[in-house]
């Protein structure tokens, strides 16, 4: 069996490494053409192991810092847990929160962009890729674009992608790794290495057993959730029915 990146332990060591800092970059680019990046600061993070893959299904998110003003939040989801609005929100505010520094005004906080790419649809109507802004009532005015939540479906970019025209669309062929001949059509030298990266990643023991244990974590945690709801559901029943 091979891992794709849509597995998060993949997706993390692929574009969360050092060494792999122009793949993020390039992947970056195509979520946000506008950019002009010229640096790229990886946050630290807490080497992957056994505990942290499976310790109730915790985040494996890619934290990089855009020309020491943007933050970038990048997270694979795999499994719709119907909160997606709740823990995206939830976690790039405590981005954002970090992006003040002790001493600096409100108006000096960093920019945050937090992107989550999903496996399933997020929204029933609309593009793959959607963004959300704070906006008023009033006019649907935006307050500020110094926040934003982006989500990046890719069930509807199958759907919707009728042939493959910009970088966004080659990352997410690539990352979705469904049609190899599609893949290996694209020229984008990042894409050919990413191919070579996740075939060695997939070559790697270590990698490979964090990879199952993840994904065996996450099976487990959903079939936990739909025994508690079914159990919940048969015990409502048999009350009502005493």
């Amino acid at each position: 069996m091979s891992y794709k990146p849509t597995n998060d332990v993949i997706f993390l060591k692929m574009f969360g490494e050092e060494k792999n800092k122009d793949l993020l970059q390039d992947l970056i680019e195509g979520i946000f053409p506008e950019l002009d990046i010229k640096t790229i600061e990886l946050r630290n993070r807490v080497p992957l192991s056994k505990e942290t893959v499976t310790n109730k299904l915790g985040v494996l998110d890619v934290v990089a810092t855009l020309n020491n003003e943007i933050k970038i939040d990048i997270e694979m989801q795999v499994n719709n847990l119907y909160n997606t609005f709740e823990r995206s929100l939830f976690y790039a505010a405590g981005l954002y929160h970090e992006g003040l520094e002790e001493g600096e005004g409100y108006r000096q906080i960093t920019k945050t962009k937090s992107v989550w790419i999903t496996t399933y649809n997020v929204f029933t109507n609309g593009p793959f890729h959607e963004r959300a802004l704070l906006k008023r009532d009033f006019n649907n005015d935006v307050i500020t674009n110094i926040f934003e939540l982006h989500y990046i479906q890719l069930p509807k970019f199958k759907k919707q992608c009728k042939k493959i025209s910009s970088k966004l669309d080659e990352w997410l062929t690539f990352i979705i790794n469904e049609d190899q001949e599609a893949v290996k059509m694209i020229e984008n030298e990042k894409i050919k290495k990413a191919e070579k990266e996740l075939e060695y990643l997939n070559s790697d023991e270590e990698t490979r057993e964090l990879a199952r244990l993840r994904e065996k974590g996450i099976r487990d945690y959903v079939a936990g959730l739909a025994d508690a709801e079914s159990y919940g559901f048969e015990q409502g029943i048999t009350q009502r029915t005493i």
